[in-house]
């Protein structure tokens, strides 16, 4: 699996209160684009967006989606009107409930709480997740018990899981794929 990577807590907001972050349009990633070339240059992978308004609740990333497991297993992503409705987030919260019998929710996640979580990743189209080793604040780690070497446990089973769905290894539920001819 993918090697964990490091992000950093931003300074920059990505979605306005109120605004259109939660439409897939390209203004939403090209307000980003400063602040990912900024984490490069300072040795992260990528960015953590906190809610504009308050600046206390997780959001997302510049293209991706959060996933959090709680030290007993339950998945958890946050919840928000900032952020894209990924379609891959739905997916791996149906694969946790249905092929793993996880708990699964999708609620408002205060920043103060990342460090109790179990593992992290990244969600989205391109890499499925992306683990997530360590958050910086500021200068502050929280680094989470699954490492930087591989992928926790429960982020493991997911990504199998739903890869296995994409490739035809695993049956997928009703309707989620199409045979084109």
């Amino acid at each position: 699996g993918a090697k964990p990577i490091t992000i950093r807590v931003s300074d920059f907001d990505r979605a306005a209160p109120h605004g259109t972050g939660h439409i897939k349009a390209g203004l939403n990633y090209a307000m980003s684009l400063h602040a990912i070339v900024d984490a490069h240059k300072n040795g992260f992978d990528e960015n953590m967006y906190l809610d504009a308004a308050t600046r206390t609740k997780v959001e997302e990333t510049g293209g991706a989606n959060f996933i959090f497991v709680t030290k007993d297993g339950k998945v958890v992503t946050p919840k928000s009107n900032s952020i894209l409705p990924s379609i891959t987030r739905r997916s791996l919260i149906y694969v946790a409930k249905e092929y793993l019998g996880l708990e699964a929710e999708e609620r408002e996640i205060y920043f103060d709480e990342v460090k109790d979580f179990a593992e992290c990743g990244l969600c989205g189209t391109a890499a499925v997740i992306s683990p997530v080793g360590k958050i910086v604040d500021h200068g502050k780690e929280i680094c989470f018990p699954s490492g930087m070497e591989k992928m926790g446990p429960v982020i493991q089973k997911l990504y199998d899981t739903l890869t296995g769905i994409q490739m035809g290894r695993i049956q997928a539920p009703e309707g989620w794929l199409k045979v084109i001819e």
